[in-house]
């Protein structure tokens, strides 16, 4: 097994669309070593199906991994979530934001999503 960090594969159901690692790679115009470093550094969270590590694909944008995704996932696994959890929360549909983390990330409301994760310590 690699040294890189994964979350299991039931961690996010199957309608979430992953990338597998070169296509990240690609899209980030980063070589793949970058990736993995990336994932090593918990900067992403992938995800390992049928062997294959794979990224959700809404963690990236036009411009590169989204907006505040980064310091979020460090928040949550300075919080005690391993990456199972934290994708999960990523995912969840929150009333109250409304729509998942992840989606409110993609809409420039990183400010709030931080805030919630930072809540989730205590």
């Amino acid at each position: 097994m690699s040294s890189i960090p994964a979350a299991s594969a039931d961690a996010l159901g199957a309608e979430v669309e992953l990338l597998p690692l070169p296509d990240v790679a690609e899209a980030l115009d980063l070589p793949i070593t970058r990736v993995h470093q990336a994932l090593r550094d918990r900067h992403l969270i992938a995800v390992r199906r049928r062997g294959v590590l794979m990224v959700p694909a809404a963690f990236l944008d036009e411009t590169g991994v989204v907006k505040h995704l980064t310091s979020t996932i460090t928040v949550l696994h300075d919080s005690g979530y391993d990456s199972d959890e934290s994708l999960r929360w990523l995912f969840t549909e929150d009333e109250s934001l409304p729509g998942s983390p992840i989606q409110a990330l993609r809409d420039n409301r990183g400010r709030e999503v931080k805030r919630r994760a930072q809540a989730l310590a205590f």
